[in-house]
This record gives C-alpha cells, sequence and structure tokens, in this order.
C-alpha cells in the first residue's frame, strides 16, 4: 500500500505549532501522518499491537521534541520516518526476547547497540552533509537506503518491490553505506 506525503509545508506549521504545546496542532499531525508512520513501524515490528502502542510512543516524542525539528535539515515526513525508526528499533532491543513475530529474520536484522547505520540515520537528522552525500550516490543505492532505513524495508521487500534479486539489492545497500561513509568521514 502506497501512501500520499502529506504537504511539507502544512506539516511543518503543524510542528511549529506542536512546538507551541496545541493539543489540535498533534490531533491534525496525527490525522495527516499516522497511517504512513504506522505502516512504517509496522513493517519493522511484524506485529499490529505493538505497532500500535509504537506509534504512540512516536507521537508523544514529536510532541516533546518538535522544537528540535530543523526545516533546513530535514523534511518533516523525514524526520518524523526517523523518529518512528528508531522508536520501532528501540521497541524491538528492549523487547527481543517477547517473539514479536513467526520469523527470526527482523532480529537478525537489528543490531544490539549502535551500529554504523543508527549512527547515519542520526546525522540524517543533524547534517546538511548527509543529504549532500545521499545526492552523490547512484540512485538505486540512494532509493535502497532511503527506503530502508527510512521507511523500514527489510532487504527481501526491497527485492520484491523493486523487482530485482535480493543478493543485488543488498550490494546496493552495503556499497551506498561504504560511499556514504567515505564521503561522511571527514565531516564526522
Amino acid at each position: 500500500m502506497k501512501f500520499e506525503t502529506p504537504d511539507p509545508n502544512q506539516l511543518q506549521q503543524l510542528l511549529k505549532r506542536c512546538q507551541q504545546q496545541e493539543p489540535k496542532a498533534l490531533k491534525a499531525l496525527y490525522k495527516a501522518t499516522s497511517s504512513h508512520l504506522f505502516a512504517v513501524l509496522l513493517r519493522i515490528l511484524r506485529n499490529e499491537s505493538h505497532a500500535e502502542d509504537c506509534l504512540q510512543q512516536v507521537y508523544l516524542k514529536v510532541w516533546n521534541s518538535a522544537g528540535q525539528y530543523n526545516a533546513d535539515i530535514a523534511r518533516p515526513m523525514t524526520w518524523m520516518n526517523t523518529i518512528a525508526r528508531n522508536q520501532a528499533l528501540d521497541w524491538l532491543r528492549r523487547y527481543k526476547n517477547d517473539r514479536l513475530n513467526d520469523s527470526d529474520d527482523v532480529l537478525v536484522y537489528q543490531p544490539d547497540s549502535k551500529s554504523q547505520t543508527d549512527t547515519i540515520a542520526e546525522q540524517w537528522q543533524t547534517s546538511t552533509q548527509v543529504h549532500k552525500c545521499l545526492q552523490e550516490l547512484k540512485d538505486t543505492q540512494r532509493q535502497c537506503i532511503e527506503l530502508a532505513y527510512f521507511e523500514g524495508y527489510s532487504h527481501h521487500e526491497l527485492s520484491e518491490r523493486l523487482e530485482q534479486p535480493l543478493g543485488t539489492v543488498k550490494t546496493w545497500i552495503r556499497r551506498g553505506l561504504e560511499r556514504l561513509k567515505s564521503c561522511l568521514s571527514p565531516a564526522i
């Protein structure tokens, strides 16, 4: 299922109003973005009730950290996708002994400690250098990295979505991350 991305300008205004603690702004933000963020969480957690619980935590974080959003660094949906992804990864780490789904693939895919990819995701929010580096990647590498790390797609889901062999998708991601790391090395 594909969701239309809400108007970034509208989302920026809603985030500003959330920063001012306007409950109606949070309600409007939730209405505009919750289906998209729920889909991201569901792809990562693979359990509807866990994704619903995690979604509440995401909006609590958005509400409490709306003042940290910077439009010069990231688009509103990118910023909220990152919060959702990080919240889902924290959820997986916290509850990894609970069987969240029938497959251990998700847990194998998620690192126990902060990895290079988590660091890159955090830098997406805080560094314009990352945007420059992402633009230097091949389109396929950039698309795979954005879908995997900001939309929550697994390698297998990317393979199906892009109609490419799994090994090819993994190679694009690995090479893209290597190029990102190389590009960011002087800035880190």
